[in-house]
């Protein structure tokens, strides 16, 4: 969604570098260009004035003028600034003393409560709650029925005792819900709402009764992320007639501007508490505004990709491949592959994992084409091999591999490029384990690979020289032979045996696997 705002201060902050000081001239063209990336982003124009005068005022003063690198200290202003104007801290959820929480979903619709009420009660429920889902939409065709597929796919408990399609009454519906899940002990109630296609009195008018019935601990405000500036204004609309008290965000992973995840926060003075981007159940997480500053200036967002990695990769498992690779490379087979790469799967989207990485904003283009398909070819590939060709591929040969092609699907080109991928892979961990860092950079000091290491490398390549003279080199060869013997404390030279038995230190072997 904000590709384009990130074009676009990419190429402003790119003119700043190499400057050794920022005069005022540049910091106003600098400020221009800000100001024209965030209209044409569709921010609300009170949003866009504050930003900018907060980062012409930090921009001139004495912070940046007495920097080493002015270029970096105004990218940090503008993080700071964009931080800030995303809602600042982190907003959690306030849970109530006495069970049950009460969470009331509002907005048009259209906007996405209803999938994103499943989207949450699974949030909950994986943060160890007992969330019970209220069908309170009778107006809309099939809200009801929508609502429990959407329980019945999170693991979801729904209380949803009306048809809907107009029949039924959502204030009375409500107020039973509060009851029914005091009985059946669940601590969490999240009520659904009507919505309508536009603001308009009558949906107020529920909105509030129900609200009255229930008296909810938080009622969240949803709204599409891809409506712009209308999305400021249905807010403020509700937070005149109903209230709220935070925004969750709705489809995030749209290709609009982003507009409205910039401005409803400053205009409205109420936090995003929770961002959806995407249309699994998986898709949706808490808005953490560092981090989407973060993202939007190219910088990546490490701690959600590791906060993944966690709730995905058990402790278990990962120390049992580290010991795989400890033992050596021939150890990880394709099975080990396979199931590397299910675990990967299983964190969501391949393109927006790499996109969370710092500096993959220049290979966007790359990461959009990516075919999420090419995992599920590679591991209809895997399982079409014998256990004994899982194993050890080098057993795959000419007419095994057109068998394994024929079984999933594939050409036969697509059988060897896999297993001489694989074989790459392995050597590359194998290099890791043992100490040789990765492929083109140095190795880490103490673990091998190191500058000594290379310079070694590079006087072998060049060759030894011997002498034309043959009694010249008749001493050069007795000298020779002088100091092997001296260095003799193995047969294969000093260290040599430290090598052998090298094992990855513990601090390490948790990145392994």
């Amino acid at each position: 969604m904000f590709d384009t705002l990130s074009d676009r201060l990419a190429a402003t902050f790119k003119n700043l570098r190499g400057k050794g000081r920022l005069s005022e001239a540049d910091i106003d063209a600098t400020a221009r260009e800000i100001r024209i990336a965030l209209l044409e982003a569709d921010v609300a124009l009170p949003a866009v004035r504050a930003f900018i005068a907060n980062v012409k005022q930090r921009a001139l003063s004495a912070e940046v003028s007495q920097a080493l690198n002015p270029a970096q200290q105004t990218i940090k202003i503008v993080n700071d600034e964009l931080v800030g104007i995303l809602g600042g801290e982190t907003r959690r959820l306030r849970f109530a003393k006495q069970p049950p929480t009460v969470i009331m979903l509002a907005g048009l619709q259209g906007a996405g409560k209803t999938t994103l009420a499943g989207k949450l009660g699974q949030w909950l429920h994986k943060q160890g709650h007992a969330p019970l889902l209220v069908a309170c939409d009778l107006q809309r065709p099939n809200a009801v029925t929508q609502l429990s597929v959407v329980a019945e796919r999170a693991g979801v408990a729904v209380f949803a005792p009306e048809p809907g399609n107009g029949v039924g009454d959502p204030v009375k519906v409500a107020r039973d819900s509060i009851e029914y899940a005091k009985a059946q002990q669940y601590d969490v109630v999240v009520v659904d709402t009507a919505g309508r296609l536009g603001v308009d009195q009558e949906m107020m008018r529920q909105a509030a009764d129900i609200r009255d019935a229930v008296r909810p601990d938080e009622i969240l405000f949803v709204v599409d992320a891809m409506i712009g500036q209308d999305a400021v204004n249905t807010a403020e609309a509700f937070r005149d007639g109903v209230g709220f008290d935070g925004v969750v965000l709705s489809k995030l992973d749209g290709d609009a501007r982003g507009g409205a995840a910039l401005s409803i926060a400053h205009v409205t003075g109420k936090q995003i508490m929770f961002a959806s981007n995407g249309e699994k159940l998986d898709d949706f997480d808490a808005f953490h505004p560092d981090r989407m500053a973060s993202r939007i200036l190219g910088m990546g967002d490490m701690l959600s990709l590791i906060e993944r990695a966690e709730q995905t990769f058990s402790q278990a498992e990962a120390e049992k491949m580290a010991a795989k690779l400890a033992k050596g490379p021939k150890e990880f087979t394709l099975d080990d592959f396979l199931e590397q790469m299910e675990q990967v799967r299983k964190m969501g989207s391949i393109s927006k994992l790499l996109g969370m990485l710092p500096g993959m904003g220049q290979l966007k283009d790359q990461i959009n084409n990516l075919d999420e398909k090419d995992v599920d070819r590679t591991a209809a590939i895997i399982k079409s091999m014998t256990p004994g060709e899982r194993a050890d591929p080098h057993v795959i040969n000419g007419s095994r591999r057109a068998r394994i092609a024929r079984g999933s699907g594939v050409e036969v080109s697509a059988v060897k490029g896999l297993v001489e991928r694989f074989f790459e892979a392995r050597k590359m961990m194998s290099r890791m384990a043992q100490g040789g860092g990765m492929p083109g950079m140095p190795g880490i000091p103490g673990m091998g690979g190191g500058p000594g290491r290379q310079k070694k490398q590079q006087k072998k390549g060049k060759g030894s020289r011997r002498s034309g003279n043959p009694l010249k080199r008749l001493e050069e060869e007795q000298a020779a032979a002088a100091r092997r013997e001296e260095r003799s404390g193995s047969a294969l030279g000093p260290g040599a045996a430290a090598e052998e038995n090298f094992e990855l230190p513990d601090e390490f072997k948790k990145f392994m696997g």
